[in-house]
């Protein structure tokens, strides 16, 4: 029998296939509706709907519902803290089956290798991970980076079947003002290319889209959807650890239009992934907002899937692979098992072990050079001065927006000091890749810290060490601290480092358990609320934030203080009158 004939017997049910699931109630991502019927699968793909009477196994599922399995299209597996196996594992056991990560992150500090490290890593796992390669390593040329990839660094990638895609691409004027180092990159042969678009003007969304970029996740207002929505970009709705935009953006959503719009994580660390979820999570916030079940899985299967060209997952269908996610309530959505090619992977309050790879060239990554604590000093402009008129950097609450603030600040001895009335704390980010000695230093707003210092290597995007505190002294210790772990999370209060979280892997990531890490940085969010930081405020992932000189207002990187929305360095964080206030 020909192996064509053989399919259509299989579908038919003529013949006998490996699985049938009896009895289930399938909510259909085609038909809008949720139907009862039996589900043939064959060799990891669904074969059809209807009757099947030949199986191998049967598995009556007593009326349980059966959705796709749920399908990240952005996300960074960085963000996470976590390596890629204990990532893909966390998330199966949350229903979802497909990630498109782009490894941005770790290609920043360590260019093509960290590339092969993420695919290497996945290579063999029970998930479907598909690679959009990092399309601005460095995002900017306002901070410095580990490494550079040119569009001939990405063609490397291309002939591997994960890679799909071309990552966000932030430098937007880059692509309407069609430099040619853009302009080679949204050349390559890939099936889709991400936008990452904030701010932008809606006249020069046109140029964008025309330029093929036919997705957006950085949306944080319902007009920006709209605007985007008329354009026929895919609107990628996101709820992070930092940036929590879904319920903000749910009102954009019609039935009319609900086919463009889809869900994604972007960041998110392992402490809200082990409580809350993924997708998942996403799928419930949603249903509990009032959106009617089924549109919310069209937006976290189907929608995903035909925005990112993934042909042959996020339905129950003939010929669809067979990841699929048991439920016996829609409405709360709760997960009881999930399955990956017609295989269980996961079943309620258990998640799948893997082998994590170790890769000791991805390991030493933190290289300051000759550091001295006198490099986080801010002069004043006389020293004669008593307080001195200042750049703030003012942190709005759930959000990567910064706000450009002016205030005034205490002067002792002719430096320039942190303020426990207004609130307002020293930011200083260390070049740490290459010793150039680089450092960065200004002053922030609204994390709420009271006392001591928190410290990071994960600071976006060229992920240099970044520190906060009320204090030159802690700011040091915390410094050296991440110097010793080679990469990694600390805090310090006084003389004292009183909790520190090593991340071996580029300075970003764990080479532990999700659960042992996930405990650990708990730990850190108590030690630092006690510090005085909000309870409200993510402090690692904000911090990480802070340095991401791509999102509006105002940022700080190893090079100085960066005016977002006209992409320029601002000098100083004093001003004076040979430094007057930009129009930001």
């Amino acid at each position: 029998m020909s192996s064509f004939k053989q399919r259509m017997d299989e579908a038919r049910g003529l013949v006998k296939i490996d699985l049938v699931l009896r009895n289930a109630k399938l909510v259909n991502v085609f038909s809008g509706e949720i139907h009862k019927t039996d589900i043939g699968i064959h060799q990891g793909n669904f074969v059809g709907i209807g009757k099947f009477e030949y199986a191998e196994k049967e598995l009556d599922l007593c009326g349980n519902y059966v959705v796709p399995g749920l399908i990240d299209g952005h996300v960074h597996i960085e963000s996470s803290l976590l390596c890629p196996e204990e990532f893909c594992s966390l998330l199966l056991s949350h229903g979802v089956t497909t990630a498109v990560v782009d490894p941005h992150e770790i290609a920043n500090v360590f260019g093509s290798k960290g590339i092969c490290y993420i695919l290497d890593s996945v290579e063999d796992l029970p998930f479907n991970t598909f690679v959009a390669l990092p399309s601005c390593v460095p995002a900017t040329d306002l901070e410095t980076s580990g490494a550079r990839l040119g569009a001939k660094d990405l063609y490397e990638f291309i002939a591997d079947p994960k890679v799909i895609g071309l990552g966000e691409v932030m430098d937007f004027l880059g692509v309407i003002q069609a430099k040619p180092d853009i302009v080679e990159k949204l050349e390559l042969p890939v099936s889709f290319f991400d936008g990452h678009a904030p701010g932008i003007s809606p006249q020069d969304l046109n140029a964008y889209y025309l330029a093929g970029i036919h997705t957006e996740h950085e949306c944080s207002t319902v007009e920006e959807v709209r605007e985007r929505l008329r354009r026929g970009f895919h609107v990628m709705l996101r709820e992070g650890s930092a940036a929590k935009n879904l319920l903000d953006l749910l009102p954009a959503v019609t039935p009319k239009n609900a086919g463009q719009c889809l869900l994604v994580t972007d960041d998110r660390h392992p402490i809200d992934l082990i409580r809350e979820g993924s997708i998942d999570h996403m799928v419930r916030v949603a249903i509990q907002a009032g959106m009617d079940p089924i549109q919310v899985i069209q937006m976290a299967t189907i929608n995903a899937a035909r925005a990112i060209n993934l042909p042959r997952l996020g339905a129950v269908a003939p010929g669809y692979q067979a990841d699929f996610v048991l439920l016996n309530d829609l409405n709360k959505f709760d997960i009881e098992e999930v399955y990956w090619r017609g295989v269980r992977q996961s079943k309620r309050g258990e998640r799948p072990r893997f082998q994590r790879i170790c890769n000791k060239e991805l390991t030493g990554s933190v290289h300051l050079g000759s550091w001295s604590r006198t490099k986080l000093r801010v002069l004043a402009n006389n020293q004669r001065d008593m307080t001195a008129q200042v750049w703030v950097i003012g942190v709005q609450e759930h959000s990567l927006i910064t706000s450009a603030l002016v205030r005034k600040l205490p002067v002792i001895d002719g430096l320039v000091q942190t303020d426990q009335t207004q609130g307002i704390a020293k930011l200083a980010v260390l070049e740490r890749h290459h010793e150039t000695g680089n450092v960065g230093v200004g002053f922030v707003e609204g994390l709420g810290l009271k006392k001591g210092a928190i410290a990071s290597t994960v600071a976006h995007d060229s992920h240099n060490l970044v520190v906060v505190g009320m204090s030159d002294e802690e700011m040091n210790l915390a410094i050296l601290t991440c110097v010793e772990m080679g990469g990694g999370l600390c805090l310090v209060d006084g003389d004292q480092v009183i909790g520190k979280l090593s991340l071996s892997i580029a300075g970003l990531m764990s080479d532990q358990e999700a659960e042992v890490v996930a405990k650990t940085l708990g730990e850190l969010h108590e030690r630092a609320h006690n510090l005085g930081i909000s309870e409200t405020v993510d402090p690692f992932m904000t911090l990480a934030f802070l340095s991401l000189p791509v999102i509006p207002e105002l940022k700080l990187t190893d090079l100085g203080l960066v005016d977002v929305e006209h992409f320029q360095l601002i000098k100083t964080v004093r001003l004076s009158k040979q430094n007057p206030i930009y129009s930001i």
